[in-house]
């Protein structure tokens, strides 16, 4: 028996069926994307299993960083590499407001995220600070989180936590200056009642955002923390 949403979803790719993205040919499986796009996408390889950072085949996991240093997560999970064409999506949603890219975006992380993950109780977008919400008028992490969050029927929490203390872009800093640059820009609004969540934001670089809202998120008592991403660089 179709569902309402199943009947919808009809419905509406009756009315506008799927194009892809990347070459405007006919998208398929509710996807803006078509087969011979989907196919070229940068798939996720070798990976360490617990900051999800690239690793040669055969090379041990976790990374010898991890083993030092372990990341104040569980697991840094992403289905792809921020290479091209991957790379385009996430710009045309984030600059170029493309939002169809969210929802074509969110379904395929849910789709990897189905066969990779433990669910967790809640997904906890990276929020934006205020200013860059104003510049952009939207948060690119929330906006596919909220397809992921239907797709995976886990609840979305984005008012818990608030980035309330600007920061440079980390795309100009160098690793260590990422950690510093966070330090302290997060705080909780309310309380997060779940022992497991997941984080979610659409890139994860060096890990230092995630990390950084991760010791919030345990400092708030939450037991269990997973970091989701649709790309790894």
């Amino acid at each position: 028996m179709k569902t309402e949403n199943g009947w919808l979803n009809i419905i509406q790719n009756w009315i506008y069926p799927p194009t892809c993205l990347l070459c405007g040919a006919p998208g398929e499986d509710r996807l803006d994307l078509c087969p011979g796009c989907l196919a070229s996408l940068p798939r996720t390889g070798n990976s360490c299993e617990r900051c999800g950072e690239a690793l040669p085949d055969g090379a041990p996991s976790p990374c010898g960083r991890c083993l030092q240093h372990s990341p104040p997560f569980e697991r840094c999970l992403a289905p792809f590499r921020y290479e091209e064409p991957i790379r385009h999506l996430i710009h045309g949603l984030k600059f170029g407001h493309r939002h169809a890219c969210a929802r074509t975006l969110g379904e395929l992380a849910a789709a990897y995220l189905r066969e990779q993950a433990e669910m967790p109780e809640l997904i906890v977008p990276v929020p934006l600070h205020p200013s860059r919400y104003r510049e952009r008028g939207f948060n690119q992490s929330l906006e596919i989180a909220r397809h992921l969050s239907k797709a995976l029927n886990i609840p979305l929490e984005w008012h818990a936590c608030v980035r309330h203390r600007g920061t440079r872009p980390q795309t100009e800093l160098s690793a260590g200056e990422r950690a510093k640059n966070l330090r302290g820009a997060f705080r909780q609004k309310r309380e997060i009642k779940a022992r497991h969540a997941a984080l979610f934001d659409d890139v994860v670089t060096t890990g230092a955002t995630a990390g950084e809202l991760a010791r919030l998120l345990r400092k708030a008592g939450v037991e269990r923390i997973d970091v989701w991403a649709v790309a790894r660089a």
